[in-house]
């Protein structure tokens, strides 16, 4: 898109006097606008990508090249296993920038904190637009979308990139590059469960929610109280709903948004925030713990404990947005860029 011209004008032509508010309406759509990225062309209901596993990808088929090396420190100080990363893939990630996703991997400065004994609350916590958790390899769990119906985020409709409509570049990893040049998964992290399960269908640990919780996918045991047990892929509790969208873009509920999915208890293995207790190799008496799916929510979108505020994106205001319908305002006295953890 060509950007705004400026206002020019002549002697014979007095300069029009603009409202500021109207011009700041008309700068924010169109850097928006200049942002989106161009809607891909060829076969896929995703785009132009090929198909892996009965996915179809934005991204163009094949793997890219990282920056540079992963690199990421887990320690333990005080209360908290403190992870420090550079955030790029320890596998290689999909071609970037492609036709859906115009942005280009860099390394990042993540530092992040989670609580070595977690705690269970009563009810259970709805993420908003920050990360969910960090993978093992150093690359944040993120599985939002600042895409809404008419771009509007308080239009109660959320774009989701993976069961979505929208082409946004996701590469076979279930993940795409932020403008900041954050990559970042939406869904299952394949490349990373391939490296750590060796092909093999096994229960592995691939990284720490916010919370403090170990995330496990997408394998874990059928009995919860047995390492003994059969292993088994894991389901989701969440459903599409059925019959049309009463409001928004209405049509029917096919997946496009995250609103179209609802939990019905009993319909999978897991709880509300795609979790359960149960025993696991690196905790055999048992704790809670999330799980990837292959289906909706893919990564959890809901905590079982506290989400640490090294996670929170610091953002103007409180939005409203999506199902959660909370406000986005950041950790109290938190500093620094978006995205990254505040330092301590």
């Amino acid at each position: 898109m060509t950007p705004p011209r400026m206002l020019t004008h002549t002697a014979s032509h007095p300069p029009r006097i603009w409202p500021v508010a109207l011009v700041a309406v008309l700068l924010v759509v169109a850097v928006h606008a200049q942002n989106r990225p161009p809607e891909p062309k060829g076969p896929g209901g995703r785009g132009g990508g090929g198909e892996k596993g009965g996915k179809q990808y934005a991204a163009p088929a094949g793997d890219g090249q990282s920056p540079g090396k992963s690199q990421v420190s887990i320690t333990v100080e005080g209360g908290f296993r403190v992870i420090r990363a550079n955030g790029l893939p320890d596998h290689a990630p999909g071609q970037f920038p492609n036709r859906g996703n115009p942005n280009v991997v860099a390394a990042q400065s993540y530092n992040y904190r989670v609580a070595l004994a977690p705690k269970e609350n009563a009810t259970f916590t709805k993420l908003v637009m920050h990360p969910f958790g960090i993978a093992l390899n150093g690359v944040v769990f993120d599985p939002g979308a600042a895409e809404w119906w008419q771009m509007d985020p308080r239009s109660g409709w959320t774009l989701d990139p993976i069961s979505g409509s929208q082409k946004l570049g996701v590469d076979r990893h279930n993940a795409h590059v932020q403008p900041t040049g954050a990559y970042h998964y939406h869904g299952m992290p394949t490349g990373l469960v391939e490296k750590l399960t060796g092909g093999k269908e096994k229960v592995v640990h691939v990284g720490w929610a916010a919370d403090g919780f170990p995330i496990y996918g997408p394998w874990d045991y059928a009995d919860a109280k047995s390492t003994n047990s059969a292993v088994r892929r894991m389901k989701s509790g969440y459903k599409l709903r059925e019959g049309t969208r009463a409001s928004g873009p209405g049509g029917k509920f096919d997946g496009s948004y995250v609103e179209d999915f609802e939990f019905v208890k009993g319909a999978g293995d897991l709880d509300e925030a795609n979790g359960r207790f149960g025993v696991t190799p690196e905790f055999p008496q048992g704790t809670y713990h999330y799980v990837l799916t292959d289906d909706f929510p893919f990564i959890p979108r809901q905590f079982k404990g506290a989400p640490d505020s090294s996670f929170f994106r610091r953002g103007p205001g409180p939005v409203r947005f999506g199902a959660g319908d909370v406000g986005f305002k950041g950790g109290p006295g938190a500093k620094g860029p978006p995205g990254r953890g505040r330092p301590f």
